[in-house]
Order: structure tokens, then sequence, then C-alpha cells
């Protein structure tokens, strides 16, 4: 049995990249009868195994949320309350290994010893990425202030499987950087992004005129200001398409872009901003446009990338670290920069130039993109060769 933690995940309906990978992850493990979730409870401060109902949250793939928060039941935060009070602290099941894979705080990152005993095989934890030492100012703080330590808690575990090669090098770099003097081992395994043996049905319900479509939370890094710049230009030219934005509103790094839509919004402009969305309404979203943009500054991985491509979308993207990787095999339009002037371009080839396009989305319906069910598999044969990290 494999301990799986699912702390965050199992106590929201947020749908952004990390919960996405968690559930997938845990569906498939659980078809292999391989897998026991739990959580850190912080009212118990202690591990242990998942209630009915953070289970089911866990197993919720087609929810949506307008917050990515962790929220606790006040009966879960009384019962974690009494146990510790009583003594009667849970326990957890003994397992041949662990899997972390989404972040955990720092409440959790102090007991990782505790749940290190109860896994007799290797323990690994997933890598997202080190944005927030990248780009500070377009990051959280609490974020920011958390991540130095949260980097060095990942240099106990066996090894370290990273979504891409981009996140990998920025973990062995700043392990370097700050002195880790005996690092665990750093693979980096790309993500799935859809159902082993399902035939890809690609949407053909376009509307006219044409629609762009953004997946995104609306944040600082995502560079929804030059989105919205270059689509405003378009505009003006008298170019005729509209714009919807998917994705979770964050003020606290994106106030001006979240200002901008309003603005555009006031002006008239044909634009939706929906927030956060079901996965109904998601594949609804993809059938509808006629290609997509991400404009993001950096990622760790970018699912909405390859989310694009399942559904044979052309996606426009950065070409550089790890968006670069998922740009590569074709289908999109991968540039040099994403800033206004480079997103207002490469939109205007792919609304004025339709044999651009079609060639894009065949490109797109063409590449062989890797399952959950890889990506379980992949995770599982490299943490059986792992040495124990001590």
């Amino acid at each position: 049995m494999l301990l799986l933690d699912a702390s965050h995940t199992s106590h929201t309906r947020a749908q952004t990249g990390i919960q996405r990978v968690v559930r997938s992850l845990f569906a498939e493990l659980e078809k292999r009868g391989t897998v026991a979730p739990i959580c850190f409870d912080p009212h118990e401060r202690a591990w242990r195994t998942l209630d009915a109902g953070e289970l089911a949250r866990l197993r919720d793939r087609g929810g949506a949320a307008g917050s990515r928060g962790a929220k606790w039941t006040l009966a879960q935060k009384i019962a974690g309350h009494t146990r510790r009070l009583v003594g009667a602290k849970s326990t957890l099941p003994p397992a041949r290994g662990l899997l972390v894979p989404e972040l955990f705080g720092a409440q959790a990152g102090a007991q990782l010893e505790t749940l290190f005993a109860r896994a007799g095989g290797p323990r690994v934890a997933v890598f997202h990425d080190a944005i927030g030492l990248k780009f500070p100012e377009l990051t959280p703080p609490a974020t920011v202030a958390r991540l130095p330590a949260y980097l060095a808690e990942l240099a106990a575990f066996d090894g370290v499987a990273a979504v891409s090669e981009d996140s990998a090098a920025s973990l062995r770099e700043w392990w370097q950087w700050s002195g880790v003097a005996r690092p665990p081992p750093v693979q980096a395994i790309a993500l799935g992004v859809g159902d082993s043996g399902v035939i890809r049905h690609f949407p053909s319900e376009t509307s006219a005129p044409p629609r762009v479509l953004c997946v995104s939370t609306i944040e600082g890094r995502k560079n929804h200001a030059a989105l919205l710049d270059a689509a405003e230009t378009l505009w003006r030219d008298g170019l005729a398409f509209e714009l919807e934005l998917v994705g979770l509103p964050r003020a606290d790094t994106a106030a001006a872009a979240l200002a901008r839509i309003a603005e555009l919004q006031r002006a008239g402009r044909p634009l939706q901003a929906h927030g956060a969305v079901s996965d109904a309404a998601l594949r609804a979203a993809y059938a509808r446009c006629a290609f997509t943009v991400y404009p993001s500054l950096i990622e760790g991985f970018g699912l909405p990338v390859l989310e694009s491509l399942q559904h044979g979308r052309p996606c426009v993207c950065s070409a550089h670290g790890a968006l670069g990787e998922a740009a590569r095999g074709g289908g999109t339009l991968a540039l040099e920069s994403v800033d206004a002037p480079a997103l207002a371009e490469a939109m205007r080839r792919l609304l004025t130039e339709p044999t651009l396009a079609t060639e894009l989305a065949t490109q797109a319906r063409a590449r062989k993109l890797r399952s959950w069910s890889d990506y379980a598999s992949d995770l599982l044969g490299w943490m059986e060769s792992l040495p124990r990290h001590d």
C-alpha cells in the first residue's frame, strides 16, 4: 500500500493545476488498488486517513470552486481538537511507500519525520515549480516566504519527481546554491493529460465570429494584462473575434488585469470572464473556440497547453522553459516573447491565415499525448528503483 498525501485537495473543490494532478494521479492509483489517501489534520496536528467526505472531495474531478483555499467543516475541526486534547491521535497504516504530490505547509513539514516512519519503502515528493523565487513580485507574499523552507524540506525525501526538466533544474540549482550536502535524486517525469485507451474526440462547434480561449488562473505571472492589450489592439484594427477567459481570479497579484477586464467589458468589447467552471463547461469552451492562448510568463509544466492540444485546438504560448517543453511536437505557435505585441501578432496570424490555423490544428490532433496512466506507471517504476535516503 502506498500512502498519498492529499491534505489540500481533499478539502477544496478547486481544479487548478496541482489539484488536477492530485486527483488524476489518485484516480489511477485507486484503479490499481495501491493507494491509501491521507491528510495532515491541523486541528489534530497529526497525519490521518481521509474520512468519507474528504475522500468524496478527492474523487470529485468534475467540480469547480470560487476559491482554491482548503475548507474544514466545523465537525472536522471539533473532531480533530477532541482527538488531540484527549490524546487519541489517529494512526496511519504501515505502507510500502509514500507519495506527496502537492505542496505542504509549515505545520505538515514539521511532521514529516512522523510520516516517513510509516513508509517502509521509498518516500517521494512531486515538485511543481520554484516560480516564487524567480518572480517574487508576481507571487503572493506568503508563498514567497514559505518557499525556501519548503525546498529545504524536500531534501529529506528519498527522491523528488519534478513535473518538467525546467523544474528539475530549478530545484537542483537551488539545493546547490543553498548548500544541501547530500540531495536526493531529482527525476523529471512529465505529467499526463488524458485517459489511456480513450479515443480522442475533437470538438467541431466553433463559433462565428471566432472565439479565442484562455484557460488559466488570473494572477500576475499568467500575464493576462499583455493578452488583454493584445486583444484590444486587434479589436481597434477591426478584427472580429471574441475572447473568453476561464479561471479563478486572484486579486492579490492580478488587480491590474482584473481592472482591465472590467474596463474592456464596460467599453462593450466581446470579452467574457467566467471564473472557475466545471470540467463539462471547460470541455464546452474548448469545443467553441478556434484556438487558445496561454500567455503565462513561466510555468512548472503548463497543463492548459496540452489540454488545448488534447481537444484539437492550437495554442499560442511561450517557447521557453517548461512551456517550451510542452510546445515541442507541434500544434503550438511558440513565441520568443509573450509581450502584448508578440501575442497580438500571433493571434492576428491565426485569425487571418486559415492555412496556418488548419496546419496547427492538424498537428495538435496528431500529437501523441501522455495519459495519466502513463504518468502513474512511470512514477511508480522510478520510485521502486530508489534507494533509501538517510
